[in-house]
Parts: structure tokens; sequence; C-alpha cells
């Protein structure tokens, strides 16, 4: 039979001279001393984001199904979430549904919407028909706002939405947003001015959205210019994101501020929608 596991200790101690006891006594009263004297790291507020263009919730299969979708985002484990593509009430094509709120309460989230399109209803006394963008967040909404960005005669409006959100004690600038898809020129004058509504601060800011353009267009220069592309520093691989069923392009982004660092982002796959959903996860330092 074994011996009791101290036994060995109980005689090794017996056997050492008494000024090596007092010593190690010694040692044994300065070690917690110089362990509260150092100061302890603090740490950083995880945060998990995802952007997806969800196409009004139809799918690559022609399905209509907001179900799928939320299964999208709560598979990504996302904190905070920008939406584009977005109907509240629109028309036939989404059963007339209040998406954002139906998404909210389905995952038991905070939201915010921004209708860039909004127009009456069908019928008196019906909710007004709208589109555009939302926001959806695990931690609550604390401010939120929608600027129209410049359009072109014949153009289709597009907003940049902003929301201020408490991440653990920490303020976090959270701005969505969906650049036009048919005009260069256009683009660049739209991200342009997001860049005059968000830029010269140093606020912990993630901006995602669908830019609908390469990484190599003046109009992402203008905005990688002030923001990291979150993608070029932790992604893997090309980062495409449309089409859904043979994605070839990368238009849909997360850009931050040197005050997030991020430590990995990821393409996901689904037919739920046209696009792909990108989403990454940051220390918000």
């Amino acid at each position: 039979m074994r011996g009791s596991p101290h036994s060995d200790q109980d005689e090794a101690t017996r056997k050492l001279p008494s000024g090596l006891l007092v010593a190690f006594a010694g040692l044994l009263v300065l070690t917690p001393t110089t362990a509260a004297a150092a100061e302890p790291a603090v740490p950083g507020r995880q945060l998990h984001v995802t952007t997806y263009n969800i196409h009004h919730a139809a799918g690559t299969d022609g399905v209509l199904d907001l179900e799928r979708i939320a299964q999208v985002i709560k598979n990504s484990g996302a904190d905070v979430v920008g939406l584009q593509e977005v109907d509240k009430h629109w028309s036939a094509r989404s059963n007339w549904v209040d998406q954002p709120a139906w998404l909210a309460s389905r995952l038991q989230m905070h939201v915010a919407y921004a209708a860039n399109l909004d127009l009456p209803p069908v019928n008196p006394d019906e909710p007004r028909r709208q589109y555009g963008t939302a926001v959806l967040s695990r931690y609550p909404i604390k401010d939120f706002g929608n600027t129209l960005l410049p359009l072109n005669p014949g153009g289709e409006q597009r907003g940049l939405a902003v929301a201020s959100i408490k991440v653990r004690g920490r303020e976090l600038r959270f701005a969505n947003t969906h650049l036009t898809s048919d005009n260069n020129a256009e683009r660049l004058d739209q991200a342009q001015k997001v860049v005059e509504l968000l830029g010269g601060s140093n606020q912990p800011t993630v901006l995602v959205g669908d830019l609908n353009a390469r990484p190599e267009a003046l109009e992402i220069k203008a905005l990688t210019a002030i923001w990291r592309d979150t993608w070029t520093e932790v992604g893997v691989g090309p980062g495409y994101t449309l089409e859904a069923y043979n994605p070839m392009a990368r238009i849909d982004y997360l850009l931050h501020t040197p005050t997030l660092r991020p430590i990995s982002a990821e393409v996901l796959t689904t037919n739920a929608s046209d696009h792909l959903p990108v989403t990454a996860t940051f220390t918000l330092r």
C-alpha cells in the first residue's frame, strides 16, 4: 500500500537545517507581497460582429424564409449585426412583414431600423412601406440616427445608419450602410460622405455594409484610408460574398478603428440570401 502523499515531504522538512527553514518561511511571506504589487492585466471586451445583406429574406432557391435568416445570425454568434435590404411592411414580396421587428423578437435582440425608402401605405390606416437597413444588438442601443447619402437623378436612396452601443462599459459606434450598385461616381460620393460624417473621431468604431465595390475601387480606398479592413488583417482566402451560390466578388465589408483588435474573420456559407454574411471577432480596448 502507498504511504500518505505528505510523508516524504514531512521527512524532508524534518531534515532541513533550522536556518534554511527560516529563510524559506521568509520567502513565503515575501511572495504574496510581490504578486500584489504587480498590476493585473485588464481583459479586453470581446465583440462578435456580422454584416449581412439579407435580400429581404429571399434565398438563392427563390424561397422567402425569415427563419432561415434568423438561424444564420444565431449561428454566427454575433453580438451586433448590420443588415441591408431589409423590408418593413414593404410589399407582397416579403408578405408585408415588419422584418426588423420579427428578427429582433425571434433572436431576443435590440433593434434599430433606418428607412432609406419610405412610401405611403397602399390603403389608409396601414403602416408606411419602408426599405432600408437595420442594426440588431445584444447590448442596448443608446442612440441611433440615419443620414441619407448623396443621390444622383434616377438612383435609389441610400443611407448611413449609426448606433451608439455600450459594450460592457465601453461606448461603441456601430455604422451600417449600403452603397449604390450601379453608379461608380455616385458610390464614390457616398463613400466620401461617410468619411465626412464619421472621420476625425477617436471613438471606437465598426463600419459594416454592402459597399458594392471590390477592394481596389476608389470608393473602398477612400474608406480604408480612414478605417482598417478587417478581412485584410485577419481573414483567410479571398473573402468573396457575391453571388452566394458561386461567390466571385468581395463587396461586403467590416472596417474598424485601431481601438478594436481583430482576432478572426469568416465568410459563412448559406443559401438564405444572394449575399454571404461576413462575421468577425474583435477585442474592444
